[in-house]
């Protein structure tokens, strides 16, 4: 193999990241002018990103808000950017959450909404259902995060504790038309989770949100629990009118990041094979379940297994790290030094979890630098400390801010 297995890996990184940017996806999905005035709303990572490539590409003026995360912003001269607190939210995404809502109202039958969406918007586009103060929602957050529930889940209890989630932001938009542009970090993208689904339909139930509030046996605040127990101001469902004039449309996935990373892979002299572009499960445990079957691909080495999708992790100690750094834990001490065998595993928003890092690379000999520098796998992993202990190894990926969001990104390379 003639190319060096780190520097691989991370090109294939670059190129999946590269593929979710919004000034590629974003000129081929602008709507069409309206005869009123179009306003522009939304939020999530990329979403100031995909407010510049509007402003540079739409063919007429507009006007308006996007949230984005801390750090995340880009300049723009007709669309207001603010940035906000994630994945905890915070003053800043509940103004601007109030500002936004307050605005599509303005908005008539001759005007047009263009609402950009992201991963990340749940917690950027912040404000509580009535009853539930910030400081609420913010400790909700935190018990989401920490109880091992997935996204679907977790957005599921965040939507029926918003006033513009579940759909309720397009029930603010009526009577103007609404066409809303998503770049998916949801797996199986699912429209009603991405962000929690502000502008579309929502068949989730109060009786869904408590059934998993019960499953994970979540200590919410009380006034939390009293909105969900009594079920009222229930979101908008499939079917209902408020949506006659919604066009939805995902201009990016993680698929479409897989299948970018399969041709670099290719054009490097290396045999990708795309195993799933939707995995969940508990990270550790999908990377112990990788390296036992490794050698069912061996034979078409030199090759680079790639997949997608959202894993979590059931915080039980008191270490940082994320998802991606998890997973990669679980597969080191699966391989236990394989010869061979490298990886990579990074979000592509460039943040595993609530650290600095995207994530981090493994190599052969992870676990016995890992030996020599007097760390042991197993005892970082049950404190759920991924983060120190690659830090402690050289081996984090650290991309800053990519300004998209397709979710996580693993590339696993056989060279033998």
């Amino acid at each position: 193999m003639s190319v060096e297995p780190q520097n691989f890996l991370l090109s294939v990184f670059d190129a999946a990241v590269a593929a979710a940017q919004p000034s590629l996806c974003i000129p081929s999905y602008l709507p069409d002018l309206p005869k009123g005035k179009t306003g522009v709303i939304g939020g999530g990572k990329a979403s100031a990103a995909m407010a510049a490539a509007v402003e540079k590409h739409y063919p007429g003026e507009v006007s308006g808000l996007v949230i984005t995360r801390y750090d995340y912003g880009v300049p723009c001269e007709q669309i207001e950017i603010i940035e906000a607190a994630h994945p905890v939210p915070d003053l800043a995404g509940r103004a601007g959450a109030e500002k936004m809502l307050q605005m599509v109202q303005e908005f008539t039958a001759n005007d047009l909404v263009l609402c950009l969406i992201s991963g990340g918007g749940s917690a950027l586009m912040a404000l509580p259902a009535e009853g539930v103060t910030l400081e609420e929602k913010q400790v909700v957050n935190q018990t989401l995060l920490r109880s091992g529930a997935t996204i679907s889940e977790m957005n599921i209890v965040r939507k029926h504790l918003s006033q513009i989630k579940g759909g309720r932001l397009a029930r603010a938009c009526v009577p103007a038309k609404l066409h809303t542009l998503i770049i998916s970090d949801v797996v199986g993208d699912d429209l009603s989770a991405i962000a929690s689904g502000p502008t579309v339909p929502d068949p989730s139930t109060y009786a869904d949100t408590l059934k998993i509030v019960q499953k994970y046996d979540m200590d919410l605040p009380a006034s939390a629990l009293a909105v969900l127990q009594k079920g009222a101001d229930e979101t908008p469902k499939p079917g209902d009118e408020i949506f006659t004039n919604n066009k939805v449309e995902i201009i990016a996935s993680g698929r479409n990041s897989l299948e970018a990373a399969a041709k670099g892979a290719q054009e490097a002299g290396i045999t990708p094979i795309i195993l799933n572009d939707s995995l969940e499960g508990e990270a550790s445990e999908v990377g112990r379940t990788m390296a036992e079957n490794i050698g069912e691909y061996r034979e078409q080495a030199p090759c680079v297994l790639l997949s997608g999708g959202e894993l979590t992790v059931t915080v039980a100690g008191s270490g940082r790290g994320g998802p991606n750094t998890e997973f990669l834990m679980g597969l080191a001490a699966g391989l236990k030094g394989a010869d061979g065998v490298y990886a990579i595993s990074c979000d592509t928003d460039g943040t595993d979890g609530l650290v600095d890092n995207a994530g981090a690379i493994i190599t052969p000999d992870t676990l016995q630098r890992a030996e020599d520098a007097g760390l042991d796998l197993e005892t970082r992993l049950a404190d759920n400390d991924a983060y120190n202990f690659f830090a402690a190894l050289d081996d984090l990926v650290v991309s800053g801010p990519t300004h998209t969001n397709v979710n996580d990104f693993r590339a696993i390379l056989i060279t033998e």
